[in-house]
């Protein structure tokens, strides 16, 4: 096998988070028509291919970009034929072009038994009994409309077309495909996209240039409470100067509040951006209508969202996840006899402190440690606001913070960013030598390398559990309980 030579295959299977695997490659040939062929009878199998953005069954044309140590990476560039696992059509129009999601094309049921057997696959190289411990995969409540969030982008879908607000194109940087039938998203998202879009249009308003750094409008946040209905939508914008910009913008809000839409917009606001990065970063937030949060519920619990909060994406599902977490929690200690009644709970990374609200009714207190600043402010926030006097947030890097605090652990919750823990946090967190743990991980790959620490310092994995928050893409969530080996 050849860097940068054409070849056909076969996906066997597909790899946590999207790395389809190819043994047996076939040189590739091209007819007058511009149709890929194989070239030749005989495969090559040097090495295996990883080729992203694919599924099993799919027989795809690809190029080799990297062959490194016995392994090549692949670029797709064409498929040949459709998996015997695809829908004749996808869920979505948008799917293929926007790069949002990659399995809709598969019904809900083969997603599910997708991502739990890749799972699965990453367990058993970390956990020796992993196949004994597996409890499979828990549904999203809701295939579509789950979202609670979207980001969007200004831009234009090819170089100097009309003004455009979506996702970025898959496999781009810069083209922008408008998604006004995005399945993941109810209908009052798709409603203010395109009232947005057609708004800004009509007015010729730039877009902000990544490459150029000139343009103004730059992102559209859009965020909805599942249970209470309630909307927040904030335009984000360079401060480039905009001629009648107030003129501008509230003729932009007069035409949110004049939709028809399911829910109610709780606030219209205007943030300011000029970084030259392409997230969404406040520079200063002005209101426009309403006010700057809304409300949602989750299992009981009420919480406070400004447009910058971290909050799970998927309401239902989260309260899926957090229930399966509390479930794991309670039944091991009944089954020694135990309960979290008057005992310390660290909330480690603990975001928002959802999980840490979640136990605080059942524990003597919980102690939630966060990096981002604005995360804790909302999640003392969120505690007052449910009357909850256990409950206290610490700001600060989770490594350095567990040397302030006082009261030392019974029981620890651990919900790591994607990268998951740092070796020295990991190995403090151990060194409390709690009886029992929770690991809430959103990466299983990182889950996978943490596991095995894990085990090597004296811990057993007792239950594993995913559970998909991310229905259409290829992420998902994943629970697991540990157990102190007693010497």
């Amino acid at each position: 096998m050849k860097k940068n030579q054409i070849y056909i295959g076969t996906i066997e299977n597909v790899k946590f988070p999207n790395k389809g695997v190819i043994s047996a490659s076939y040189p590739a040939g091209m007819n007058e028509d511009g149709a890929y062929f194989p070239a030749s009878s005989q495969p090559e199998t040097d090495c295996p291919v990883t080729v992203k953005n694919a599924i099993p069954g799919q027989k795809i044309c690809f190029s080799v970009k990297k062959k490194r140590k016995g392994k090549a990476e692949g670029h797709l560039l064409q498929l040949l034929e459709k998996s015997p696992l695809e829908l004749e059509t996808a869920n979505c129009p948008h799917f293929g072009i926007c790069g949002g999601c990659n399995y809709q094309t598969l019904s809900y049921e083969e997603q599910l038994k997708l991502k739990s057997a890749q799972v699965l696959t990453l367990m058993r190289e970390a956990v020796p009994n992993a196949d004994e411990i597996f409890e499979g995969i828990k549904a999203s409540p809701r295939q579509f409309g789950y979202r609670n969030k979207m980001e969007y982008t200004f831009g234009d879908e090819k170089k100097d077309g009309p003004l455009t607000v979506g996702m970025h194109k898959r496999g781009g940087f810069y083209d922008i495909v408008t998604v006004d039938q995005c399945r993941i998203v109810d209908g009052d998202y798709r409603k203010i996209l395109s009232a947005t879009q057609e708004y800004f249009r009509q007015r010729e308003t730039s877009f902000y240039h990544r490459m150029k750094h000139v343009g103004y409008l730059r992102h559209l946040l859009v965020r909805k409470a599942v249970k209470t209905h309630e909307i927040l939508v904030d335009l984000v914008t360079t401060t480039q100067e905009q001629p009648q910009e107030e003129m501008l913008l509230n003729g932009w809000k007069e035409t949110l509040l004049n939709l028809d839409l399911d829910g109610t917009i709780a606030g219209i606001l205007h943030t300011k951006n000029d970084s030259v990065a392409d997230a969404v970063k406040n520079e200063g937030t002005e209101i426009l209508h309403g006010q700057d949060y809304f409300y949602e519920e989750l299992l009981g619990l009420k919480f406070k969202i400004s447009p910058f909060s971290f909050f799970q994406t998927n309401s239902l599902g989260a309260e899926v996840l957090y229930d399966t977490a509390r479930t794991f929690i309670r039944e091991s200690l009944e089954a020694d006899g135990q309960s979290l009644e008057g005992r310390v709970v660290y909330d480690l990374y603990s975001g928002t402190g959802t999980i840490a609200q979640i136990l605080a009714s059942v524990s003597g207190k919980v102690v939630g440690v966060e990096i981002v600043e604005e995360a804790v402010e909302a999640a003392r926030q969120n505690a007052a606001l449910n009357h909850l006097e256990n409950c206290e947030f610490i700001a600060g890097d989770v490594l350095k913070a567990l040397d302030t605090i006082e009261e030392k652990p019974d029981f620890i919750v651990l919900d790591p960013p994607r990268e998951g823990i740092h070796p020295k946090a990991l190995n403090k967190i151990i060194d409390y030598g709690v009886d029992k743990m929770i690991y809430i991980s959103c990466k299983p790959t990182s889950l996978q390398r943490d596991l095995e620490i894990l085990q090597e310092r004296g811990y057993r994995v007792e239950r594993i559990c995913c559970i998909d928050l991310f229905p259409g893409t290829v992420h998902v969530e994943c629970v697991v309980l540990m157990s102190k080996v007693k010497e």
